[in-house]
């Protein structure tokens, strides 16, 4: 018999990102978003009304703090996982997550295949039997499985020094800027500046010359002003 799909929730404020998580969560075998939704307070309506395998929540989000939020969720044989996803990693707050039995904690940017470890470990200790467990099937459960946070070429150290520089700067650079900045190479620069746009962190104005190539000038995206007003 094939086990039913996890359900999924998806809680994350900004549209985009949302929606590229959903689908990276969709496209997994064994895995089905039920809901996505950009507050807490509508995150509580759908618990309250649903049954979910996964929690997906960043911590950041405008009507609260994503981690106080689980850590107040009822605890109980079936209570879903939790997949943590944000932007912070300092160590007090990955600790706090760790203790409140947080399933595994993603840092932006990271990549399809850190997800999808973390997926499968979720999926490991959903349909690992409960009865003549080995030593090997709890090893299994309770350690994160080797996974790659960053693809070959990218550096986690190089890759935080280039997000802390476009933060920094109140209009858009080139990669010769940033490698400058760096100490390092154009062609450096602009492959850990596409990293970060293909992981929808930053954006790109491309401005056409007479002359030459194309520039291209990277900043961080701007994050949408809050209204008021919440997901339906």
């Amino acid at each position: 018999m094939i086990p039913a799909s996890s359900r999924v929730m998806v809680i994350e404020d900004d549209d985009l990102v949302r929606t590229i998580h959903s689908s990276l969560v969709q496209d997994t075998p064994g895995f089905e978003v039920v809901s996505a939704v950009g507050s807490l307070a509508q995150a509580t309506v759908d618990l309250e009304t649903g049954h979910f395998e996964l929690l997906i929540v960043d911590i950041y989000l405008p009507d609260g703090n994503g981690l106080d939020w689980v850590q107040c969720l009822p605890r109980t044989p079936n209570s879903p996982d939790v997949i943590m996803i944000t932007a912070a990693n300092d160590l007090p707050t990955v600790q706090a997550a760790v203790r409140s039995g947080v399933l595994d904690f993603l840092i932006k940017p990271f990549g399809r295949a850190r997800l999808q470890a973390a997926l499968h470990r979720h999926l490991a200790r959903r349909h690992t039997p409960v009865s003549h467990l080995t030593q090997h099937g709890v090893d299994r459960l309770l350690r994160h499985e080797p996974a790659s946070h960053l693809p070959k070429g990218i550096d986690a150290a190089t890759l935080q020094k280039v997000q802390l520089l476009l933060q920094q700067q109140q209009e858009g650079v080139s990669a010769e800027s940033v490698g400058q900045a760096l100490g390092a190479s154009r062609i450096t620069a602009w492959r850990y500046l596409e990293y970060l746009l293909a992981s929808s962190l930053i954006e790109v104005d491309i401005q056409y010359r007479p002359t030459g190539r194309p520039l291209k000038l990277y900043r961080v995206r701007p994050r949408p002003e809050l209204d008021g007003t919440t997901d339906q």
